[in-house]
């Protein structure tokens, strides 16, 4: 999953030496966390948080096999 939204994360930013993604893992969790520079958080999250909802939606699409829940977070 952290390879998923770090290979998204990449395509949709101008820098993409700065996207960082952390996968932690609790029980049944896994709580993935976004950090991209300041400059291209907007298009990270997109108008009212659409690109943020469909890059959750492909990571969910994505864990459905696994028993897991996938949470992922963007973070500042």
């Amino acid at each position: 999953m952290k390879g998923l939204v770090e290979v998204i994360a990449k395509s949709l930013v101008e820098n993409p030496d700065e996207v960082v993604v952390t996968e932690t893992e609790k029980d049944d969790v896994i709580v993935i966390e976004l950090k991209v520079g300041p400059s291209d958080m907007g298009k990270v999250i997109g108008r009212q948080g659409r690109i943020a909802k469909a890059i959750r939606t492909v990571v969910k699409a994505a864990s459905s096999k696994s028993s897991k829940k996938v949470i992922v977070d963007i973070l500042q």
